[in-house]
């Protein structure tokens, strides 16, 4: 597997797992260069929509695919936005819409616990009955004013404590190192290394 097609359009997704597939030789395309369109996310779990972006990108393409599912799950809220933290504030999506939304519902609440959690999935075939999976999860709070210009998504609003900075004012190395998604694509990659794929 030199080559995966990636369940997702977003540039940063894209950043962070070529920099830390890169060093294996993993060429990934994301999907929408091939012309694949995104698919729908109606399941109430992560690794459930992860499984149909993958399964989605790789009958589409003809190619390995890789997919993740991501979110944010704010304690005070129930585990919301959780899976649907990308459309949080609903359509068009909108990073600035979704953290208004997560910061005006959490006004009121003293408890701003928070965590990122990742699911990846690999599939060598679009009907691969052994997908590779993987997971990671990022603890934090969230604060109430943006801060950084780094990051994606939530990231101006997750405060990390032990470093006192938020996911945004990391750089993309260091973030890589302790985020989610970085966690999640280790394990993974450490799957590949012991002949999982």
């Amino acid at each position: 597997m030199k080559k995966l097609v990636l369940a997702s359009s977003n540039p940063g997704k894209l950043r962070e797992m070529e920099s830390l597939l890169a060093p294996l030789g993993i060429e990934i395309v994301p999907q929408g260069r091939l012309g694949v369109a995104g698919a729908d996310e109606p399941h109430a779990s992560f690794v459930e929509n992860a499984l149909a972006k993958a399964r989605h990108a790789s009958r589409s393409s003809g190619l390995p695919a890789l997919a993740d599912d991501s979110g944010i799950c704010v304690h005070a809220l129930g585990g919301e936005p959780g899976v649907h933290s990308a459309r949080y504030a609903g359509e068009p999506a909108s990073d600035a819409r979704n953290n208004e939304k997560l910061v005006r519902l959490l006004a009121e609440k003293a408890d701003r616990r928070a965590h990122y959690y990742c699911v990846i999935v690999l599939l060598r075939r679009a009907d691969d009955p052994e997908p590779v999976v993987a997971e990671g999860s990022w603890a934090g709070e969230i604060v109430d004013a943006p801060r950084g210009e780094n990051g994606f998504g939530y990231d101006p609003h997750f405060f990390l404590p032990d470093l006192g900075k938020t996911a945004a004012e990391l750089d993309p190395k260091q973030k890589n190192l302790v985020s989610h998604r970085g966690k999640a694509l280790r394990r993974l990659i450490a799957k590949l290394e012991e002949g999982q794929a």
